[in-house]
């Protein structure tokens, strides 16, 4: 989220940004880095797409009849008028092609030489090239050690799941986002995410993933394997730390399913979305619709519960104001808003229209986002041609010439690291989940994080635990705040004294790395643009996440998850077509974060090769432009308008929740398994895991078209099949059968699963106030280590004030005055609870 501080001035340097004086064109990051992609499928394509738009060479490695994207599409649009697909075009660009026959000696060999001239493997499952046994991920390692191998697959490559079958949607129920945050309303099946984003969130934690370990390996270390997780990715980017806040708390998130209010609402001519994630945001609201006697009712109430009690006479006054006027008077009122966007309507938005976030890819016809993020000096490789299928491989045929061992670079002289960010220093200025999602996995890393907060504004997170105030220590109960910042050393400075902009700046001096994600008006208020900061320490790397971007319209509106998602699509293809969507309210943030973090990593490689500073813009809204990419790309390919559809997707049928038989632990008959059949031979295993019943064998159905025009009729019977039995057993019997199923887990039970357990992708850390809980590590196991990710608990507020603050020079006496005159502290000032 994108939150701002009190104290913060209109006047100040607005838009001082652009005036960085930008140098001569330079290469891109990752220029000379070679990478071959044997992934199939979205995630795969995606994380190499970063890769590429970073500089690195990618060598896409085909079978005989092409990766599978290159004639899908959503709207099956592609398929029916032949040549490369719209989406396979954006994600291939730059990208060099190879095809290779598995059953051709040669072919084999070429791979091989491809993957001793790499420095860089992805691979995940589905081409026979992949599944050559000699290229499973651990045989590739051993055979050229000095690779980053990165696996991408459902569950990863080891534990009691690792061949089980799965597909995005049954990844998103055990996961327990499909549920996530109480999306949906009682009365329904809960709904996933739409839009296959679990796809692209693999995509992004697998390209960060690769980054960070050539991060390591220029420190001297050799290769790796980085098994990664689509459940634990999902888990990451779809849930909000549910594990830990039972843990904490002793209760989940939510107890039952029910609407964001306003959310998403039906405006005179047309959708916005409306959301409050603060108090004085609610009571701002209530001045708005006209009822600000609403703010002295019962104030034992939580936000949530007051929303709902007026949810009617809300949607009544949103009715009668268009989205223009209602978006105005919410920008007023610093009330979070933003248009509901679509792919129809996305790239007519003024906002994106100023800051040209969509540009037209270079050989198709159609529109596609931007990069996720913008550096400076530093320059990401302009959009490229997608290759024709086996383009290059005469190219790579003639080229032979084996090297065991990659080029630089790499420095000798230096011993290796056991984390990839050992030795780099952090100034983490981020508040609430976007931008701490960034600084703690750098955290988890190895870097040195300070995460800075002030007594008059803590981190929003140690706020929104719902503790009483009157609780000792309140501020430090907070799960959420806790499951965000283990690792990290806590310093608090007022920014709104001199005294305290001063020894941020000395701090500056002594750190790699700045990152913050106020509102852009916070630091041009106080002057800490990217001149000054780059004044003070010529080659550091500030990076700015800011909603909707530092230009534009939209800039200093505040910004959290959810209207980012409705103004990126997302929350367009969440929901069931007869009513508004569905805010996801989960992704924006997570998935800013990752985004933020590849940035960083190429931000560091710039540096590395010139010893300049460089500035890099991490806009929440452009990494959701780009996870949402297919939506602009099929409406200005082919005129489709992809819509949401309930349970129901393109890459499965049938695909859909079905009830089962368990009373949940709330006392309800609410308990839910997601079958999803990909493939025809799934449909024929399904079949014969029902019995074969002679609805199920009607050769109608043996197709997936078949099946889709009789979706209604599969529904009904999977239903009453699952009505009778337990979800233990319905998994039990579809899995044996080879068929995608999963449970819709409760988030907080999400240790229950054997798989994660196998993995450790849990740990226990102990906290001085709150005792020991479990908390989520990083999505991906790292071949060697380490042992453990979490190594100390997040910190009490101001923690770490005296061992900072004598690291700069002053005296104890020193710190004592700045603590007596409120510049530092170790609890919230007077006001701050507000």
């Amino acid at each position: 989220m994108a939150p701002e501080q009190e104290g913060a001035h209109e006047e100040g340097l607005q838009g001082e940004e652009k005036a960085v004086v930008v140098p001569a064109a330079t290469e891109p990051p990752l220029t000379g880095y070679t990478v071959v992609d044997l992934s199939t499928g979205i995630a795969g394509a995606y994380c190499t797409r970063l890769l590429a738009d970073g500089g690195a060479d990618v060598v896409k490695v085909e079978p005989l009849e092409g990766d599978p994207l290159r004639s899908w599409s959503a709207s099956g649009a592609a398929a029916r008028l032949g040549g490369d697909g719209a989406l396979f075009v954006f994600l291939a660009g730059a990208k060099h092609s190879v095809v290779a026959d598995p059953e051709r000696d040669d072919d084999v060999e070429l791979v091989d030489n491809l993957l001793a001239a790499a420095d860089a493997v992805v691979w995940s499952a589905g081409s026979k090239v992949a599944e050559l046994p000699g290229f499973a991920p651990a045989e590739i390692l051993c055979r050229h050690p000095h690779l980053t191998v990165t696996s991408i697959t459902p569950f990863g490559l080891e534990g009691p799941w690792r061949d089980r079958a799965a597909t995005e949607f049954t990844l998103q129920a055990w996961s327990g986002g499909i549920i996530g945050l109480g999306r949906g309303e009682a009365g329904r099946a809960p709904v996933f995410v739409g839009g296959q984003i679990g796809e692209y969130l693999a995509g992004a934690y697998a390209s960060a993933a690769t980054l960070a370990s050539r991060y390591r390996r220029i420190g001297g270390a050799s290769g790796e394997l980085l098994d990664l997780s689509m459940l634990e990715t999902q888990i990451l980017g779809l849930t909000y730390y549910p594990v830990t806040y039972f843990d904490v708390l002793g209760r989940p998130w939510r107890d039952a399913r029910r609407l964001t209010v306003p959310g998403v609402a039906r405006a005179r001519d047309g959708l916005i979305d409306v959301g409050c994630g603060t108090a004085q945001q609610w009571f701002d609201l209530c001045a708005m619709v006209g009822h600000p006697e609403w703010i002295d009712e019962d104030l034992a109430m939580s936000i949530t519960e007051f929303a709902n009690l007026h949810a009617g006479e809300i949607y009544a006054w949103m009715a009668e104001h268009s989205v223009d006027d209602i978006r105005e008077l919410a920008t007023a009122f610093r009330i979070p808003n933003a248009p509901v966007a679509n792919g129809a309507n996305i790239a007519s938005l003024d906002h994106f229209i100023e800051r040209g976030s969509f540009v037209r890819n270079p050989v198709g016809d159609f529109l596609q986002p931007g990069p996720p993020y913008r550096l400076r000096p530093a320059q990401l490789r302009p959009p490229q041609p997608a290759p024709g299928l086996g383009e290059h491989t005469e190219q790579y045929r003639a080229a032979t010439a084996k090297r065991s061992v990659p080029p630089p670079p790499r420095d000798p002289s230096q011993r290796p690291k056991e984390l990839p960010f050992t030795g780099l220093r952090v100034l983490d200025m981020t508040t609430f989940w976007a931008g701490p999602s960034c600084t703690h996995l750098l955290a988890m890393l190895g870097a040195e994080v300070i995460h800075v907060e002030s007594t008059r504004r803590p981190d929003g997170t140690r706020l929104i635990a719902g503790v009483p105030v009157t609780e000792h220590q309140w501020w430090e109960k907070s799960p959420i705040f806790q499951a965000l910042n283990t690792n990290k050393k806590g310093l608090t400075l007022d920014l709104q004294s001199p005294r305290g902009r001063e020894l941020l700046c000395r701090l500056i001096a002594t750190c790699d790395v700045l990152v913050e994600n106020f509102t852009p008006r916070v630091l041009d208020q106080i002057g800490l643009d990217f001149p000054a900061v780059s004044s003070i320490r010529s080659d550091v790397v500030m990076m700015r996440m800011p909603g909707f971007g530092l230009d534009g319209p939209w800039r200093d509106n505040p910004a959290f998850a959810y209207v980012i998602e409705a103004a990126s699509g997302l929350s367009w293809m969440t929901g069931y077509p007869d009513r508004t969507p569905y805010d996801p309210y989960s992704i924006g943030d997570p998935n800013a974060g990752v985004h933020a973090l590849n940035a960083l990593l190429l931000a560091l490689e710039h540096r590395r090769r010139t010893g300049q500073g460089v500035f890099v813009e991490a806009a929440m809204v452009d990494a959701a432009l780009n996870v949402a990419a297919e939506q602009i790309i099929e409406y200005s390919a082919y005129g489709a308008l992809l819509q949401r559809a309930g349970n129901r997707g393109p890459t499965a049928a049938p695909q859909n929740l079905y009830r089962t038989a368990d009373v949940d632990e709330f006392g309800n008959l609410d308990s839910w398994v997601a079958i999803a059949v990909a493939t025809d031979e799934q449909w024929r295993l399904l079949c014969g895991a029902l019995g074969s019943p002679v609805w199920a064998t009607d050769p109608e159905l043996t197709t997936e078209a078949g099946r889709r025009a009789r979706q209604e009729l599969i529904d009904e019977r999977l239903a009453c099949w699952c009505a009778h039995r337990g979800g233990d057993d319905i998994v039990a019997t579809l899995w044996a059968a080879g068929v995608p199923v999963g449970k819709v887990m409760q988030p907080h039970r999400q240790t229950e699963l054997e798989q994660l357990t196998a993995r450790g992708f849990f740990e226990e850390v102990e906290h001085p106030v709150n005792g020991r809980a479990r908390f989520s590590t990083v999505p991906v196991k790292i071949s060697g280590g380490p042992a453990a990710f979490h190594t100390r608990p997040a910190p009490l507020l101001g923690q770490h004030n005296h061992e900072l603050l004598i690291e700069l020079g002053l005296t104890a006496s020193e710190v004592a005055d700045l603590e007596s005159d409120g510049v530092i502290g170790q609890a919230p000032a007077i006001g701050a609870r507000a």
